[in-house]
């Protein structure tokens, strides 16, 4: 058992903390990474899959969405769950299921009913957001949250791999056969995960469910998901959703429209460690309010379509934006409810995976009803600047002095 360190809280007292488990670490970034690639694979896959389907915008847009909003509703009994059991057999249990969806859209794929019905199954891979974070989590003291949450979350690189690899496997092997190769990585990481990761020895689990959704009745929590749903909303909603936007507004190939949604994507996930580290110096609070006003500037410049180069350039540049916006609010999470780590970044991270279904869905269906993209990424900069406004002008005093304050302020939920 490694040695301990225990705040300056009499209340953290019961919540003394190690300080660290690198091979954890590693796993933990190893199961985030894989369960990202597989969440975002329709939308890699989407261009072939529209035209081999024949589907019009709006259906574009749920083929994308439908993984994000089953991965997002999942979060919640996952992060329960891993709350109980400590996070490694909850993560074991969900790598082994994702095999069902990928068996079963590499043979039976060949109607939109069937790819739905897989992208509601591998949008488990979703999930892996409220396993993999808390299990590092939890190894490591407060005042290295925004780092360590962020070296986990940067796994969301998972993104990266999808829009590299999957357009180009597509030419080769053809999409279905896609499906089918990916289990190859899955079957890797399932066994480096087994190995690798631990749960914390002194992780008590079992308690009373109650004691766990009590942390519902914190008003925190509900701004944090809020504030979430535009950063982590934004990220992979952009990550799904660009090869087919990119594709039916500049008229790219599938191949290109990968590469480059992949370097917006890398961007994004890159950064996400600088935002909680930024977070962990200046505060959540004050970063946020920064990056809130850049997405929503980013947005709306984005609204006016220019050519296919400016608007790579703004999208990465907001793609950063929002990947620092999602290490910042997960700096924040994990100080406020050290006593609720799973539960509470299930909630968030469900929440947050909503806005990702609903920017999709968003596009998709304005684009097919006006025949443009501009009144979606008008209304994605209206929500992005409305977040900053709440940041600062409802009641956040409490958010505010939690995420600021020394490590001695923060106390967890009981």
């Amino acid at each position: 058992m490694p040695n301990v360190i225990v705040t300056e809280s009499p209340n953290m007292a019961a919540y003394a903390t190690p300080q660290g488990h690198r091979p954890t670490l590693i796993a933990c970034f190893l199961h985030f990474d894989l369960s990202f690639m597989l969440w975002v694979l329709l939308g890699a896959l989407g261009i072939y899959i529209a035209e081999d389907l024949g589907l019009s915008p709006l259906q574009k847009g749920l083929l994308v969405a439908v993984p994000i909003l089953s991965g997002s509703l999942l979060r919640i009994p996952l992060g329960l769950l891993s709350d109980r059991t400590g996070g490694r057999p909850a993560g074991i249990a969900l790598l082994a299921f994702l095999f069902l969806p990928l068996l079963l859209g590499w043979q039976l794929g060949s109607s939109l009913p069937i790819v739905i019905l897989v992208g509601l199954m591998l949008g488990t891979a979703g999930a892996s957001f409220a396993v993999a974070l808390p299990l590092a989590s939890r190894w490591y003291p407060p005042e290295r949250q925004g780092l360590i949450m962020g070296i986990t979350a940067a796994g969301n690189s998972g993104t990266v791999i999808a829009n590299l690899l999957a357009p180009r496997l597509a030419n080769l092997v053809g999409w279905h056969n896609v499906l089918g190769l990916a289990m190859i990585p899955l079957a890797v990481v399932l066994v480096a995960f087994i190995i690798m990761a631990k749960n914390r020895q002194d992780h008590s689990v079992g308690r009373p469910i109650g004691e766990y959704l009590s942390i519902l009745k914190h008003g925190d929590l509900w701004w944090f998901c809020l504030f979430y749903s535009v950063t982590f909303g934004g990220y992979v909603g952009l990550s799904s959703f660009l090869p087919v936007f990119l594709r039916d507004q500049y008229g790219a190939m599938p191949v290109t429209a990968g590469y480059l949604t992949a370097v917006a994507a890398f961007v994004g996930s890159g950064v996400r460690p600088i935002g909680g580290y930024l977070a962990d110096r200046l505060g959540g609070v004050r970063v946020l309010s920064f990056l809130f006003l850049g997405i929503g500037s980013l947005y709306a410049l984005g609204a006016l379509l220019p050519s296919v180069a400016l608007m790579m350039v703004l999208l990465v540049i907001g793609m950063a934006c929002l990947g620092m916006g999602n290490g910042a609010v997960f700096q924040m999470v994990p100080q406020r409810f050290r006593g609720a780590i799973g539960i509470s970044s299930g909630i968030v991270g469900a929440i947050g995976g909503l806005g990702g279904f609903l920017l999709p869905v968003l596009l998709g269906s304005v684009k097919e009803f006006t025949n443009s993209f501009t009144p979606g990424f008008l209304t994605l900069s209206a929500v992005a600047i409305g977040s900053l406004a709440l940041l600062w002008f409802l009641p956040m005093a409490r958010v505010s002095r939690l995420t600021n304050s020394a490590i001695r302020d923060v106390t967890p939920v009981s």
